[in-house]
């Protein structure tokens, strides 16, 4: 090449490699790709949702059978402490009452595939009783057992009261709904003597 000659005005096009046009239509590999991601995310949601759904369904039931255990725990450390012979009979009776429905929740749970020894930790730590053991245990130290204690469970039956009815209204299945309802007529009387003793009590 001359180095006196003139360049042609386009000499750096020429030279320059030719940029490829992109097209805006993907090709097969990417559309694949493209599909995979969204299959994945869709079924992504679909689990979430469905493990909402499942956990809606039995968490109730899970806090029903840790609150039974728990009640029965303060039922058992009851014993020797309460002074009251009306008292003691209604605690007897309570405990016959809890070892009962727990035996019997055994086909509810079955049903819907809730083990009672693998509940999750949240509910356990919900359903605990050890600040209700704390403060029965304040009380023996202070003379206010009796009273203290028939409060406690009232409150407590109370709320298992509740439990039961939420669970009834929720459920669809015959035998569980039954067997809710029975739960409930069993443990009312023994939820008034005990608040009737704690008002009397006062």
């Amino acid at each position: 090449m001359n180095p006196q000659q003139e360049l042609p005005p386009n000499y750096l096009d020429e030279i320059s490699p030719r940029a490829q046009k992109r097209s805006f239509v993907p090709t097969k590999i990417q559309l694949i790709a493209l599909l995979g991601v969204f299959a994945m995310v869709i079924i992504g949601i679909f689990a979430l949702i469905i493990g909402q759904l499942n956990s809606a369904r039995t968490e109730p039931w899970e806090s029903l059978t840790a609150r039974l255990a728990s009640t029965n725990k303060v039922v058992d450390s009851s014993v020797g402490k309460i002074k009251n012979s009306q008292l003691r009979s209604t605690n007897s009776n309570l405990k016959i009452l809890l070892t009962n429905t727990q035996r019997d929740l055994a086909a509810p749970l079955a049903a819907i595939e809730i083990n009672s020894k693998k509940l999750s930790a949240s509910v356990i730590v919900a359903e605990s009783s050890e600040k209700m053991l704390n403060r029965l245990e304040d009380a023996r130290l202070n003379a206010k057992y009796d009273s203290t204690y028939s409060r406690e469970m009232s409150y407590q039956l109370s709320n298992l009261l509740t439990l039961l009815q939420q669970l009834y209204s929720s459920s669809s299945n015959a035998n569980n709904k039954a067997f809710l309802q029975t739960t409930y007529d069993n443990f009312a009387p023994v939820q008034k003597s005990f608040s009737e003793f704690s008002a009397s009590n006062e």
